[in-house]
């Protein structure tokens, strides 16, 4: 083979890949939220100078840098007058505010209950929101509406398109 020929070949199959192929397009990925750590059978506890004031429990924990989410959240707040606790399928604990979200059940010890499917509580306001359809109940008393604003520390509830079955209490 003579050289020329080779040489010819090597220099016309290196101009065809050079004008022929082009470069990859390697995209760069930039992972901003990654998790630090997950637990199973995850508990927190959250101290003050006055003792325990919140009791986080679920299936599984996971922590990312600003927030935990919880699946099988058990939330219970013992900050105010009264304990208030909330159950729910998935929450997500950020800045002292808990979004609950599946089959929520929220109870407080005096007896006032309510299940939605999404509820939002504020634990330095104490407010309890749920902009979704839910069912309150308060001993015999029963209450269906579409958004409930709930303070557990004045006891006033917010609702719109509400029915209520209440039974009064007659004076002796």
């Amino acid at each position: 083979m003579n050289i020329n020929i080779f040489l010819t070949f090597v220099i016309t199959l290196l101009l065809v890949i050079f004008f022929m192929f082009k470069p990859m397009d390697v995209k760069m990925h930039h992972f901003t939220d990654v998790p630090l750590f997950e637990l199973s059978d995850f508990t927190m506890y959250e101290l003050d100078t006055h003792g325990l004031t919140t009791i986080l429990l679920g299936s599984t924990g996971t922590r990312y840098a600003q927030r935990y989410e919880i699946k099988d959240m058990d939330y219970t707040d013992n900050s105010k007058k009264y304990i208030a606790n909330m159950v729910s399928d998935l929450g997500v604990y950020k800045n002292e505010i808990v979004k609950l979200s599946g089959h929520v059940v929220y109870v407080r010890e005096d007896g006032l209950t309510f299940k939605s499917q999404e509820a939002l509580y504020n634990k330095k306001t104490a407010d309890v929101v749920s902009d979704t359809k839910y069912t309150a109940y308060l001993n015999d008393n029963v209450v269906i509406g579409d958004y409930i604003k709930y303070n557990n520390i004045t006891k006033k509830i917010y609702s719109k398109n509400v029915i209520a079955t209440y039974q009064l209490k007659e004076e002796k």
